[in-house]
């Protein structure tokens, strides 16, 4: 009885190791969009798809993000300014690419620009502080998705997502989960509108990777200002002791927080180089292992494992 299953199993398992395998012929040929590219993982995708030989349009926030990734790349790499919140900016990259693209269109898009502040306990913040983060890393996804999918379905390329291992899970408060849920939505919505033109949508989930987002300086700075900011009963409902164990567990947080940012560029890389991408790519331990199991749990368990790690208020019950 167990040896046909065993050996279907390790059937499947050799077949789908053997589609992952299958790469694309004429990668010299694609163009690829990713935005975010001043740092982080928007910058590593860039500089290794150059070494490919692939022809890299690298979107920065900044003139001295771009000058500094020209220097490290060749001649096949260009760069544009894009701030991914304004439309304006959006339509400018939109008709810097297609100048370049020209009748080819854009095998490839990579939308990656993102923030992770501020960030804090919600009665801390403001309606603005959630906006900040939602119109970067949901807003901005959509724009730049809306604005550039004409290109894409010239060429029948990829669409490619990062939303992270937040969007299956709340793992903190603030507008970040929130932000990435919604790209995960976003994701499987155009996935299914742009199958029938032979567009296939990527959604990359990292788990806590060691980049501008999770910087312990920006996150502890964020966390005072919103605590300094607030009203006087709201401190005195959750107390200083609440405020300086927030503080600790973004010490722990950035402790364990994985240095490997290949890990997810690559497979970034799959997504845009693979005859059979895959839908989502989970990425690092603690997505495997902790957090996506976690949100397959009932709502009671992981609210009671959750809380375990969460600073107690003065004023709970």
């Amino acid at each position: 009885m167990w040896i046909p299953l065993l050996l279907m199993s390790g059937l499947i398992f050799l077949y789908r190791r053997y589609r992952y395998g299958l790469i694309l012929e004429n990668l010299t040929d694609k163009y690829v969009f990713i935005t975010g590219c001043d740092s982080g993982f928007g910058n590593l995708l860039a500089r290794n798809l150059d070494k490919r030989g692939m022809r890299v349009l690298a979107a920065c926030l900044t003139e001295k993000g771009a000058e500094d990734l020209r220097k490290k790349t060749s001649s096949k790499v260009q760069t544009v300014i894009l701030d991914v919140t304004s439309t304006q900016s959006v339509c400018a990259s939109l008709e810097w690419a297609s100048s370049i693209v020209g009748n080819k269109g854009l095998w490839g898009i990579v939308n990656n620009a993102g923030i992770g502040v501020p960030s804090s306990a919600t009665e801390w913040m403001t309606k603005e502080d959630f906006f900040k983060i939602i119109n970067v890393n949901l807003l901005g996804v959509i724009d730049v998705t809306i604005h550039f999918l004409p290109l894409i379905r010239k060429a029948r390329g990829r669409v490619v997502n990062v939303a992270s291992v937040a969007g299956r899970i709340t793992v903190s408060p603030g507008g970040y989960c929130i932000s990435k849920y919604g790209v995960e939505s976003f994701s499987d919505s155009i996935r299914r509108e742009m199958k029938p033109f032979g567009v296939k949508v990527c959604i990359i989930e990292p788990g806590f990777f060691n980049t501008q987002i999770t910087s312990k300086e920006l996150l502890k700075k964020c966390l005072k200002d919103t605590w300094d900011s607030t009203s006087e009963e709201v401190r005195k409902s959750y107390g200083v002791q609440c405020y300086q164990q927030s503080m600790e567990i973004i010490d722990k947080m950035s402790a364990v927080c994985n240095n490997d940012l290949s890990l997810v560029t690559n497979c970034m890389e799959h997504a845009l180089t693979a005859v059979h991408p895959w839908t989502r790519y989970s990425t690092g331990w603690d997505a495997t292992l902790l957090y996506l199991p976690f949100s397959y749990l009932p709502t009671v368990v992981s609210d009671f494992i959750f809380s375990m790690g969460q600073p107690r208020p003065a004023g709970a019950i």
